[in-house]
């Protein structure tokens, strides 16, 4: 095991649990895996592919995915290849053929395509493992389900004794159970990596509109230089508007959403995963099939729909380990279109409920992480120190009186209004269906004249959270009063509010690490921080690996991760042999690429001196 892990993929040792996931398929027994994004799930059907007889099936629902798992396992040296209609009938006929005599070792194919194969290539070839990335797709509770994969349940009844491993980042209890049912899979050994990923932060900021938005996430990006960020989007319109806005300051940024053309999205994604360009603005679909493990940052423009989603998002951050930054904008209006969504949705119930719990996590004031982590069935008894409620806690106020005079204002319209109509009545507002219906009248027009719209925005907000009143999306969005809403108004409860705070983003010092020990310097297991590394030596590794990649017309992160290439600009290694002691170079790599680098360390050092 170790040899291999060594030989192919450049580590000495394996992540939590990797290792007893491995053994379990090597077995020939069902597995369960739920792992978060970057945690190193794909490893755990790759290694037993190249030690067990045969080739191992692996199905995926995206064809960049599977793209991307080929290109990275190809530039390990590993015999893997992709069946999908991205091929030519040439390429597929190629790869048949190569499958049926054995000289494959791992095959990616779409859930369509492998059922339209259990019958013919899946009953010619020898398969060694079967891997259902994405299981959370079977799910009717999942977050994505997709009906084809539903059918997969019958590759337990065609091949009862190939070991089958089903692989997610994001499944709450009910939707693990689901998966093990409609898999069939036979007294399956469940792992469950921990969900906490410590390198991202977590912030969320609410109730802003959209000049203040772009201008705090033109803040945000100014702390990544040149680094890789998504944006996502709610609507289409949204992230062209975004786009548009980010290149008015000269930002390299690509547009993703279901209205372009194939075409038009393969370039948007090519562009980013091969650095062309800086941001990509998209919408949720865009992100599944992308395993590029530099992305230092995400922006979420609008609130998600799910904490599923959400969690899937913001993983797509920092893969390689390092720190990386998330945001999330969240506003009443994102929730009231993600409720309208919701209740015209073929699941309502399921959708509502998990839209509520989203906004719970956005509108918290206790450690984001634990809200996360708890959601996924994992508790952690400290504070995470690196989100933005642990970072700044809010102070509270007795706001009753402010309370009072908005559930004043929904009282005498006899709850028939929105949250908009409900500031504009607090605000002293004059446009012309509030004075049409006489809301200029009540006594309680203009009580709240002095405080911002922006800011009873964000009261309001917090009085939806704390439950003075709710929604009724099937009433054009009405404001209703609830008994605990009756109780403030009357004067028998009090009502505790946030203080507001309105601070820009403010640049985070980077953490550093403990320097390494001499006798260190070369072990896999140390880490070299980014100050003590060689800025100007890791610059001229960065146009060295771009050169290799476009050669090869790969990303530049499959030739060696941002992590590997900090580690080499950090150790300095002079000799082929040192180059392959770092930590992520196996032995093809370090054949195939260490003499480069190794005379372009020895000739910038040369320089130096």
């Amino acid at each position: 095991m170790l040899n291999i892990l060594k030989e192919y993929f450049g580590y000495d040792s394996f992540r939590p649990q990797q290792k007893e996931i491995i053994a379990n398929v090597i077995d020939k027994k069902d597995t369960l895996v739920l792992m978060p994004t970057g945690g190193g799930k794909s490893l755990c059907y790759q290694l037993p592919a190249l030690m067990m007889e045969g080739t191992a099936v692996i199905i995926s629902p995206l064809i960049s995915l599977m793209k991307d798992q080929v290109e990275s396992l190809q530039s390990n040296g590993i015999s893997a290849y992709a069946l999908n209609s991205s091929n030519n009938d040439a390429e597929n006929f190629q790869i048949r053929r190569s499958c049926v005599q054995g000289k494959i070792k791992i095959l990616y194919i779409s859930p369509e395509k492998v059922l339209s194969e259990i019958n013919y290539l899946l009953k010619d070839i020898h398969i060694a493992l079967i891997a259902i990335d994405e299981a959370h797709c079977i799910s009717q509770w999942g977050h994505d389900f997709r009906p084809e994969y539903t059918q997969l349940k019958t590759l337990r009844d065609e091949f009862p004794e190939v070991p089958i491993i089903a692989l997610t980042a994001t499944a709450d209890k009910i939707t693990k159970e689901d998966i093990i049912k409609q898999l069939n899979l036979h007294e399956p050994k469940i792992f469950v990596s921990s969900f906490d990923r410590p390198n991202l932060s977590l912030e969320v900021r609410r109730g802003y509109k959209t000049n203040d938005k772009n201008r705090i996430i033109l803040k945000f990006i100014d702390r990544h230089p040149n680094e890789s960020g998504i944006i996502y989007c709610m609507s289409r319109n949204t992230t062209e508007k975004v786009a548009i806005m980010l290149k008015h300051h000269g930002l390299g940024v690509a547009v993703y959403h279901a209205g372009l053309n194939n075409k038009d999205r393969d370039k948007a994604q090519n562009d980013f995963i091969n650095d062309r360009v800086q941001i990509v603005c998209a919408t949720i679909a865009f992100g599944m099939g992308i395993d590029k493990s530099n992305v230092r940052w995400v922006i979420h423009y609008n609130l998600p729909k799910s904490i599923e989603n959400y969690y899937q998002e913001i993983g797509r951050a920092g893969r390689d380990g390092l720190e990386s930054d998330t945001l999330l904008f969240y506003s009443l209006s994102d929730l009231v279109m993600l409720s309208k969504f919701a209740a015209e949705s073929g699941q309502q119930t399921i959708n509502k409920e998990k839209l509520r719990r989203m906004q719970q996590y956005a509108e918290a004031d206790i450690c984001r992480r634990r809200i996360l982590l708890n959601y996924f069935g994992e508790t952690m008894d400290h504070d995470c120190g690196n989100c933005d409620v642990c970072k700044n806690p809010p102070q509270r106020f007795d706001g009753t009186v402010l309370v009072q005079k908005a559930l004043s204002a929904i009282a005498r319209t006899n709850e028939k209004i929105s949250i908009y109509m409900l500031i504009n009545i607090l605000k002293g507002g004059v446009n012309k269906e509030l004075i049409d219906k006489g809301y200029n009248k009540l006594k309680t027009y203009g009580v709240g004249r002095d405080i911002p719209a922006k800011d009873w925005n964000d009261y309001l907000m917090q009085m939806l959270n704390l439950g003075y009143f709710e929604i009724a999306y099937n009433e054009n969005n009405h404001i209703k009063m609830t008994s605990l809403g009756k109780r403030v108004l009357f004067g028998q409860e009090k009502a505790l509010l946030a203080v507001l705070r309105h601070e820009e983003v403010k640049p985070k010092p980077k953490k550093k690490t403990k320097a390494i020990a001499e006798e260190q310097l070369f072990s896999d297991k140390s880490m070299v921080s980014h100050e003590t590394e060689d800025k100007a030596l890791f610059e001229q590794l960065r146009l060295l690996r771009s050169k290799f990649a476009e050669e090869q017309k790969i990303p530049a992160y499959i030739v060696l991760s941002d992590k590997t290439l900090h580690l080499i600009a950090g150790k300095k290694p002079t000799t082929i042999n040192e180059f392959g002691l770092i930590n992520g170079i196996g032995d093809y790599k370090k054949e195939k690429y260490g003499n480069d680098f190794v005379t372009e360390i020895n000739k910038f050092l040369n320089n130096e001196n």
